[in-house]
């Protein structure tokens, strides 16, 4: 739970609606095709579903207020890992900041596979 206080009060953010803005933005980046889950048994990487985004999104926050976000991704074959990388970071971290006024000290990307079309 992420606690923002000022002069009228507190307001309350459940990290489930963090982790829900960082996997929605992160998805809608040009090149990802999803977020990425590992099964407990087998530990293989399994493209999850837009409904289940936020099983690939870790939010963590820090001593000074703000966040740490750590992704998992799946993306097409054949795009500028670095760019969607740098993309996916600067997307996620103004759409967090712009919604809850939560500031993102890092967003780390984890490319765990890549799908052949």
């Amino acid at each position: 739970m992420i606690k923002l206080d000022n002069e009228r009060g507190s307001i309350c953010i459940s990290t489930d609606v963090i982790t829900w803005l960082a996997g929605d933005a992160a998805t809608r980046c040009f090149g990802v095709k999803g977020m990425a889950g590992r099964a407990k048994e087998n530990g293989l990487v399994q493209l999850l579903r837009r409904e289940s985004m936020t099983k690939g999104v870790s939010v963590s926050p820090n001593e000074d207020g703000s966040l740490t976000i750590e992704l998992h991704i799946v993306v097409d074959h054949g795009v500028n890992l670095a760019a969607l990388s740098q993309s996916i970071m600067n997307e996620v971290s103004y759409k967090i900041t712009s919604a809850t006024d939560v500031p993102v000290r890092q967003v780390n990307v984890y490319i765990d596979s890549m799908i052949l079309d």
